[in-house]
């Protein structure tokens, strides 16, 4: 499958594959992800997530049970360093946002960069959705390091950069968690060094491998010409062209590439709530 302006299906599959825009984005339909995955299935809505970066799958009725299974047939899941899952499914969070609890994720990201192996990438399943808003947008990373001048991209060639759980530091803060359990996460899980630009293990494209919420500096760069760089390449996932943007109703299912996109939780709904459950996929070291 490649990247079409028109649906798609493959032989034996029956599912289609509508894409939403010419870089990024897809939505899949006629599949019951309820029912578990035949491997011509698997196959196609994994090549589906490859090419589009983004897959969504409408109306789709699922408990948490059917949830992880659809999340096991693309790879081992992962547990969240700091937030806790559901008490007997800990690889699932329940992710509700209210008039209490407003949401914060409106931050250019990909998740949990700051580990050696970031997420392959996460699956998340809409229970109760604001009547107006919460919106949530993709960037393709691929498309914004393609889009980078030739002495930008020459500036960062195998270069490394420093991803910490800066934005979870903040948070326990501000939840009063105290200085000797942040002592234990920070040794725990030590500032990373990961490429600027890391090469996608399937594709094979090179991709923009920073953004605003995780990455530090750039190692063996003065750190003023590290920060008007960065300034620079966190810049790429607002460009229009390189996103999607999907307005979510009751019973969807998301499934992002964590390797090749960022990502964007519109937070205008308060005090409306958005109920989510999300369940996150092991990934590789970049390289």
């Amino acid at each position: 499958m490649s990247n079409l302006s028109t649906p798609n299906s493959l032989p034996n599959c029956g599912i289609q594959c509508t894409p939403m825009t010419p870089a990024i984005g897809a939505e899949l339909s006629n599949i019951n992800l309820a029912e578990p995955l035949s491997d011509a299935a698997t196959a196609f809505i994994r090549q589906a997530l490859l090419d589009w970066k983004v897959i969504f799958f409408r109306d789709q009725q699922l408990d948490t049970e059917q949830l992880m299974n659809v999340a096991r047939s693309f790879g081992k899941l992962s547990l969240h360093p700091f937030l806790s899952g559901k008490p007997d499914t800990p690889e699932v969070l329940a992710i509700s946002r209210n008039r209490e609890r407003r949401g914060g994720e409106n931050i250019w990201h990909s998740d949990v960069t700051f580990i050696p192996n970031p997420p392959l990438g996460s699956l998340l399943y809409s229970h109760e959705i604001p009547p107006i808003g919460g919106d949530t947008l993709f960037a393709d990373m691929v498309a914004a390091y393609e889009g980078l001048s030739d002495e930008v991209k020459q500036k960062i060639e195998g270069r490394q950069a420093i991803h910490d759980f800066r934005a979870h530091r903040v948070l326990m803060r501000k939840a009063g968690v105290d200085e000797e359990k942040i002592a234990g996460y920070e040794a725990k899980f030590p500032p990373t060094a990961h490429p600027v630009v890391r090469t996608h293990p399937e594709t094979k494209r090179k991709l923009l491998n920073v953004s605003v919420a995780f990455t530090e500096y750039i190692i063996g760069m003065d750190r003023a010409e590290s920060d008007a760089l960065l300034q620079h390449l966190y810049a790429q996932a607002s460009i229009p062209e390189y996103q999607v943007r999907f307005k979510w109703t009751k019973n969807c299912l998301t499934f992002w590439d964590n390797r090749a996109t960022q990502h964007y939780a519109v937070s205008d709904y308060w005090p409306a709530v958005r109920t989510m459950e999300r369940v996150t996929i092991e990934g590789d070291i970049p390289c």
